[in-house]
């Protein structure tokens, strides 16, 4: 009884140990992105809603985000970034991944 109850009190520390931030977008379209011709449509179909919103110099900037971590273990990354002009088309991005 002792043992369940030390291996119970084991598996609770390392799910408290664990966790994700953000979420999960097909990165196998990244490829697919274009400087100067890919629509903020297109970027909607391929990657859905971003996970978060902003502005950059007065230009509007999408970030799609993936972080998890766990107790024992690296945590992955990944992370898309898109800068889009006025007429919303890409302007730049950048991918970065650990995965």
């Amino acid at each position: 009884m002792k043992l369940a109850r030390i291996i119970l009190l084991a598996l609770c520390t390392l799910m408290v140990g664990c966790g994700t931030v953000g979420k999960d977008f097909d990165s196998t379209k990244v490829k697919k992105i274009q400087n100067n011709v890919t629509t903020q449509i297109e970027i909607l179909d391929w990657f859905g809603v971003p996970y978060k919103e902003g502005k950059e110099n007065n230009h509007t900037m999408w970030t799609y985000q993936l972080d998890s971590w766990q107790a024992i273990g690296e945590g992955l990354s990944k992370g898309l970034v898109i800068l889009f002009d006025d007429n919303n088309i890409v302007k730049a991005y950048r991918y970065e991944s650990s995965y």
